[in-house]
């Protein structure tokens, strides 16, 4: 299970109040098996509870409980070492987790389709083949509960449908957390739901109540 107890998180700011307010008080408990979507506004604050969900940011108050594995953002390839090729990449993190190299590059290759890029530094990469690679990474890492920070858009339909087989079917038993702006997205994969607005979280068993809650809560029945 992953807890959140009355987290806060906050940051400053140039003008006006010293800090703004992201989240306030979140309380929020992530069960085995669980697909969660977290619905909000850009600037809502949504990847900022990935972040601490993660580990990669504290809260300045409250506390985050983690008693399964959590993974990193899927598709985020920020933490890649640029100076280094793709497959260097893949090594690291395999050493880092304990992951099989030789059987990992073999799923990365094929997976991410760079072919001869795999073996160029990061540094050469397009946004789009960072993200192919990151994704396919993730997929060598076994994780009780997957962070989606918005679902998979990289490539054509068919690169598509293979990341969500791979992760949705594949993987379909683990806990997800999806955060969006888009209402669709979290109804097609997520059976609970959470809004967050104004630095509160807002939770619904239902998906389409809570769907209809994030359209009224935007003051206009658009995705934002």
């Amino acid at each position: 299970m992953i807890v959140l107890e009355n987290v806060t998180k906050s940051y400053p700011v140039k003008y006006g109040r010293s800090h703004h307010v992201v989240l306030d008080r979140i309380n929020l408990q992530i069960g085995r098996g669980e697909h969660w979507g977290i619905l909000g506004r850009n600037g809502a604050g949504k990847s900022t509870m990935i972040r601490l969900i993660s580990g990669a940011e504290i809260p300045d108050h409250g506390k985050v409980s983690r008693q399964m594995s959590v993974s990193w953002p899927l598709a985020f390839g920020d933490t890649f070492q640029s100076a280094l090729t793709g497959r260097d990449n893949t090594r690291l993190i395999c050493r880092v987790y304990g992951v099989d190299f030789d059987h990992a590059i073999d799923f990365v290759e094929e997976f991410a389709e760079l072919g001869s890029y795999i073996r160029e530094p990061i540094a050469n990469y397009s946004a789009g083949m960072s993200a192919r690679l990151a994704f396919a990474i993730s997929m060598i890492v076994e994780f009780d509960c997957y962070l989606i920070d918005e679902v998979i858009a990289v490539g054509d339909y068919r690169f598509i449908q293979k990341c969500e087989q791979e992760l949705f079917e594949k993987r379909g038993d683990r806990a997800m957390i999806i955060v969006s702006h888009n209402a669709e997205t979290i109804k097609r994969y997520c059976r609970k739901i959470g809004v967050l607005h104004r630095g509160q979280l807002r939770v619904f068993e239902d998906v389409d109540e809570g769907n209809a809650y994030y359209y009224s809560s935007t003051g206009s029945g658009e995705i934002s």
